[in-house]
């Protein structure tokens, strides 16, 4: 889901790095009253860092990444998720891939925008302890699918000539995604599951996982 850099024009960078700093300050306030969010942000950041560098590829005009959004999403919640993806595009800027930081706000949209959306409609009605793997895909898919419509979002604000074929095989490749993370996300969720009755759960589940997972209150 990154846009090489080069393709944007320097104003719309400003442009889609004051709408990331405006998604982000509009949930700051709901992040800082509550301190376990922050610990669950930096776990957010460091997964999604680790995922990203674990697997990433090359498609057209953008990257295949494994991005593990849902079982971020699911295992840590909403606010750690948004807040965890552009830190963590920041951490492998600055670590990894420093020729990605020019283009920052937008690949924090591309990421945020979607999870935005789905956390609005199908995240507000969903039971996460009791998530099956059908509703695992459906979130999946309803979510990768907003990150390659971001995408092509970005590639017909770009300079150069827009290949509809060149996007399409990069959505395309996104299908390989959509059908190994539900697999990786339900395998998490029921370790999760298994050992919420145990002793060691509850001493830091209230701290580390999303209280709609653990049965706790919020």
């Amino acid at each position: 889901m990154h846009i090489e850099p080069g393709l944007l024009a320097q104003t719309k960078l400003i442009a889609a790095n004051t709408a990331a700093l405006a998604v982000l300050a509009s949930q700051a306030p709901a992040l800082a009253r509550r301190p376990a969010l922050w610990l669950r942000t930096g776990l957010a950041a460091l997964f999604f860092t680790l995922f990203m560098q674990a697997f990433h590829l090359p498609v057209g005009p953008s990257e295949l990444h494994f991005i593990g959004a849902m079982p971020i999403y699911l295992l840590l919640g909403f606010l750690p998720t948004l807040f965890g993806f552009a830190l963590g595009l920041g951490l492998q800027g600055l670590l990894f891939e420093p020729q990605d930081l020019v283009h920052l706000g937008v690949n924090a949209l591309s990421l945020m925008v979607p999870l935005t959306v789905l956390h609005q409609t199908l995240g507000r009605r969903l039971n996460t302890a009791a998530l099956s793997a059908a509703q695992i895909l459906k979130l999946d898919g309803v979510y990768y699918a907003g990150v390659t419509l971001m995408v092509g979002f970005w590639l017909t604000q770009s300079a150069d000539a827009f290949a509809l074929a060149d996007w399409a095989r990069f959505a395309a490749s996104y299908l390989a995604v959509v059908a190994l993370e539900p697999l990786f996300t339900l395998c998490l969720v029921r370790g999760v599951r298994g050992v919420r009755g145990q002793a060691l759960l509850p001493a830091w589940a209230g701290v580390c996982l999303d209280e709609r997972l653990t049965g706790a209150r919020a």
